[in-house]
């Protein structure tokens, strides 16, 4: 269980620095985050767009 747990500690590092690595050479920016919550509303609130809700971020 120890090298699991090491594994997932390591994965959770790597990722961390990817995105600052990304973040700093503007392949994240604040107008994808905001395309890509507006997408994962839409998925998980599926309902409420059927219904007319905007879930549109701004």
């Amino acid at each position: 269980m120890r090298i699991r747990g090491s594994f997932s500690f390591v994965g959770l590092i790597y990722i961390l620095i990817g995105i600052f690595v990304a973040w700093n050479r503007h392949y994240i920016t604040i107008s994808l985050l905001k395309h890509v919550l507006s997408a994962l509303l839409a998925i998980f609130l599926w309902v409420l767009i059927l219904l007319g809700v905007d879930l549109h971020v701004n």
